[in-house]
């Protein structure tokens, strides 16, 4: 059973952030695909008195390419992604996270806005994302805001959204040619499964060297997160297996996973230094190749 809620459903942006503004009238939470929120509701681990249906708001919906800036609207869904025929020049990373994302029902209904502000140390597509430097818009009735996605989570299930915020779009640099990003999700099965390990990586290369090198991991600490000291290890040199193993070293030292049912803490912790080895080791020869993806 499903704890009793009323339901708006604006007609616009400026209409569903107005109703998300404090009234004193109970608490208000968007929603858009509902695969978390209704989760929660079922659960009980959420009660708001109203919920915002921001569903029907198109001008959130798409992707677009413009003066070398993706923006992807927060209403995108995961399967918008795997239909863009663009979207693996425009984010390969964030292709392969939407391919191995839960099942097709969900793919269909499930946005990238809620995979974020859900703030689940397991969400799959925020790794890819994050390697992507992405950015947030935050949007109130009252104010509007970019943060970079870096820095939006704050801990456990916590960012810097405020409850009448609504994150509206989602941006990141068009990758040049000389870039290149992957995805890898561990899980106990290939469908429909809870991320054990989820790890991101992009490479920018220039004159035989890495320019500019993104790690992010996901289900190992309480949020996922950059390794940023990683990163730098691989950043102005060119890549050889002692200096990739010795990121990949680094980046599993920066991990904090738990023991759970899925997996243990240790399991885990050598897992991120296995993917990260690959997925570096792989984008490394891709780039150095003169191959990229489209």
């Amino acid at each position: 059973m499903y704890a009793q809620f009323g339901l708006e459903i604006p007609q616009s942006l400026g209409e569903a952030l107005e109703m998300l503004a404090p009234s004193g009238n109970g608490s208000r939470v968007p929603i858009a695909g509902g695969t978390n929120v209704l989760v929660d509701l079922r659960a009980r681990t959420s009660a708001p008195d109203t919920l915002v249906s921001v569903a029907r708001l198109a001008d959130l919906r798409g992707v677009r390419e413009a003066n070398g800036q993706v923006t992807m609207g927060g209403c995108t869904t995961v399967s918008d992604i795997l239909r863009n025929p663009e979207m693996r020049r425009l984010g390969s990373a964030l292709v392969d996270a939407a391919d191995v994302f839960a099942g097709q029902m969900v793919r269909n209904t499930a946005t990238v806005a809620g995979n974020i502000c859900c703030g689940s140390p397991a969400a799959d597509l925020v790794p890819a994302l994050l390697v992507l430097d992405a950015a947030v818009t935050l949007e109130s009735s009252r104010s509007r805001r970019q943060v970079p996605l870096a820095e939006y989570f704050t801990g456990y299930k916590q960012s810097v959204r405020a409850p009448d915020e609504l994150l509206t779009q989602i941006c990141w640099p068009t990758p040049g040619t000389a870039s290149a990003s992957r995805f890898y999700k561990l899980a106990r099965r290939k469908g429909d499964a809870i991320t054990v390990v989820g790890v991101a990586v992009s490479l920018q290369v220039e004159d035989g060297r890495c320019r500019s090198a993104r790690i992010a991991l996901g289900a190992v600490a309480p949020f996922v997160k950059r390794a940023t000291i990683a990163e730098s290890m691989l950043e102005g040199k060119a890549l050889t297996p002692d200096s990739i193993a010795s990121a990949s070293r680094q980046a599993a030292a920066e991990s904090s996973p738990i023991d759970d049912v899925r997996a243990s803490g240790e399991y885990r912790r050598n897992q991120v230094f296995v993917l990260v080895q690959r997925l570096v080791a792989q984008t490394w020869a891709q780039l150095s190749s003169g191959i990229r993806e489209s």
